[in-house]
């Protein structure tokens, strides 16, 4: 009798002629995709690898999304326009309709006529070559008058960690840190201790529409300061500039 393969995960099962097993490590050549981030205006992030691409909160203070193709995913952190928009989920949707639609249960609910994935805080999720993992569940407050809706941030391949509107801590050691930095619900003192907090080795600023050119040079400058301090890099992407992942 030959002896026969058989390939179970990492191991090798190789049968002798007298039918015992012989276990050995199996030798496997990995290839590792790289992820390349594009950062539009506002909140929204474009994230490509391999040929896959993930959107994340495509809203009304970012131009028309019309070219984007091979589209797996779209995130959306929270109900509120500015992180997404009919418009634009219908002109991704259109070129790409097998798009998976995620959020929490809030903009479920705001996008009722979409097949919203409702995600929720630990939930963890394989999306084409993507790996998601969602965490936080409230909205930073605006102010008393204004109810506390629901927010997910995510966290891309255990690389990127973006918290939506909210100062919620990642669960994780971070790479890439995507830092709010204007909104009515900030000051520029909370993000920083945010950014201290966190210590990513890495920073970029988002959801910064709402800045005039000065503060947005401003809020630059204190969030890079911050990540600098701690022995991080900050990257002051403007809208179609990218970043290696």
């Amino acid at each position: 009798m030959q002896g026969a393969l058989l390939y179970i995960g990492d191991h090798v099962n190789q049968y002798t002629p007298g039918g015992y097993p012989m276990r050995g490590p199996r030798t496997q050549r990995r290839i590792v995709k790289r992820m390349k981030l594009t950062k539009h205006e506002h909140a929204n992030l474009v994230l490509d690898k391999g040929n896959e691409t993930l959107v994340i909160d495509p809203g009304a203070f970012t131009t028309p999304l019309t070219d984007l193709r091979n589209v797996v995913g779209i995130v959306i952190t929270h109900e509120h326009p500015d992180h997404w928009t009919p418009e634009q989920l219908d002109r991704i949707l259109e070129m790409n309709p097998e798009a998976k639609i995620y959020g929490p249960q809030g903009v479920a609910v705001a996008a009722a006529v979409y097949p919203v994935i409702v995600v929720h805080d630990g939930d963890e999720i394989a999306v084409g070559e993507f790996a998601l993992r969602f965490f936080g569940e409230k909205h930073a407050v605006i102010h008393s008058s204004f109810p506390v809706i629901d927010n997910v941030g995510v966290i891309v391949d255990g690389t990127l960690a973006y918290p939506g509107d909210s100062f919620t801590v990642p669960p994780i050691e971070v790479d890439v840190l995507a830092v709010p930095a204007g909104a009515p619900w900030l000051k520029i003192g909370e993000v920083m201790d945010y950014v201290a907090e966190v210590k990513p080795k890495r920073s970029f600023p988002t959801h910064e529409m709402v800045l005039s050119v000065i503060g947005k040079n401003m809020a630059n400058e204190r969030i890079g300061s911050v990540t600098e301090s701690n022995g991080g890099k900050f990257f002051a992407l403007e809208p179609g500039d990218t970043l290696d992942l």
